[in-house]
């Protein structure tokens, strides 16, 4: 009879080891099966939570019309959001204060039909000069109601868009326009004026509040630094902030040497009436002087004094400085800027190679793709995205 040799011992050991090994990697994988499914399982949850509400819907029939009702037509539409901007020292705030001036007196406004109304109440916030030194003097010196012109304290709490303080005050006073200077102050500690998500969050507080109380809000901000491009995309920040405002003014100097004073208001977005005239204004001690009337685009006033792009067939030169300036503060959402770059005339096939030659870096940042320049913001382990240094 033949004999049957019998697994070694080392054999036998090595075998229940590997079934134990397949054993550990099975229940592993059951693990995360069982993981993954309680996840989609939470997210059902989530999700249906999410929809829970009722569907409601309404039909244009069942809507009645309104007018749009305006503090200066076709300026500052009431219950809207309007940004005022300009350079630094070009008379924003001035110019702000001598309006609300008029209004807490219920004089009509520079080149309106209006008659006089009832005085107003105007409340005025800024981080950027003192009442008691500053916006008080200029408010009494335009001939303005002190008793029409109010403060929310800050002294605890700086204010932001979202703050319910500002619509308590707004209905508590009954006020018609509130003044926020300048925008960067005010649109939250958290969000960063370069994502459009996080600034279209704090806008759409302010736009609700506008549009409850009915109350005007213009918020003063400052340009970038972009001056060879269109007066729209002149905004800081991204250009969602553009988006959200109804009314968009801008106040550029004038070329006339022998008055360094003299500034134009020029409207850059109308969405709710035709763009409205330029007005020639002056500043001056006692507030603005309100010269003329002007038939002049905004393009047309920043071109009186802004530098020239260079020749046609420099375009890529042109380019490549513009993205440069946009990029200085820091990165900018590619969508952003290529909105712009087109904005101001550029091609695509243009601004490629002017990317390209500025030396920009287009980063993946979770779901969204930024462009940045390497002398701004340094090149980071794991970054994902093209043109990055090997």
């Amino acid at each position: 009879m033949k004999e049957i040799a019998l697994p070694t011992t080392d054999f036998a050991e090595n075998a229940v080891v590997n079934v134990s090994r397949v054993f550990a990697v099975l229940w592993c994988i059951a693990q995360n099966i069982y993981r993954k499914g309680e996840q989609r399982t939470m997210k059902m949850i989530e999700n249906e939570m999410t929809v829970s509400v009722p569907l409601e819907v309404v039909k244009a029939s069942e809507i009645e019309p309104k007018e749009v009702k305006w503090l200066w037509y076709p300026y500052i539409p009431v219950g809207k959001v309007t940004l005022l901007q300009g350079d630094p020292g070009d008379g924003k705030s001035k110019l702000m204060l001598s309006i609300a001036a008029l209004l807490s007196k219920g004089e009509p406004l520079p080149f309106t039909e209006t008659e006089e109304n009832e005085p107003m109440t105007i409340i005025y916030q800024t981080t950027e000069d003192d009442a008691d030194d500053t916006v008080v003097p200029r408010f009494n010196s335009a001939g303005g109601n002190g008793e029409n012109l109010i403060f929310i304290k800050e002294d605890e709490k700086s204010l932001s868009f979202g703050d319910n303080r500002i619509r308590e005050a707004i209905e508590m006073y009954h006020a018609k326009l509130l003044i926020l200077d300048p925008m960067s102050s005010y649109i939250g500690e958290s969000c960063s004026m370069n994502n459009a998500n996080e600034t279209r969050a704090e806008f759409n507080h302010l736009i609700a509040v506008a549009k409850d109380t009915g109350c005007a809000i213009v918020i003063i901000a400052h340009m970038n630094k972009m001056r060879d491009t269109n007066p729209l995309y002149r905004t800081n920040g991204s250009i969602d902030i553009a988006g959200a405002a109804r009314s968009i003014l801008a106040i550029t100097r004038t070329a006339n040497s022998a008055n360094p004073a003299e500034r134009y208001l020029v409207q850059v977005k109308s969405n709710l009436a035709p763009m409205g005239s330029a007005i020639l204004f002056e500043v001056a001690d006692k507030g603005v002087n309100f010269l003329d009337e002007l038939e002049m685009t905004a393009e047309d006033a920043f071109a009186a004094t802004a530098p020239r792009m260079g020749r046609p067939n420099d375009r890529e030169e042109a380019a490549t400085a513009f993205i440069r300036s946009l990029l200085d503060g820091g990165r900018q959402l590619a969508s952003d800027c290529e909105a712009k770059l087109e904005g101001a005339g550029f091609k695509k096939s243009t601004y490629k190679k002017a990317k390209k030659k500025a030396g920009v870096h287009s980063v993946k940042d979770g779901f969204a793709w930024y462009w940045t320049l390497p002398e701004v913001e340094k090149p980071k382990e794991g970054w994902q995205g093209e043109n990055l240094p090997t």
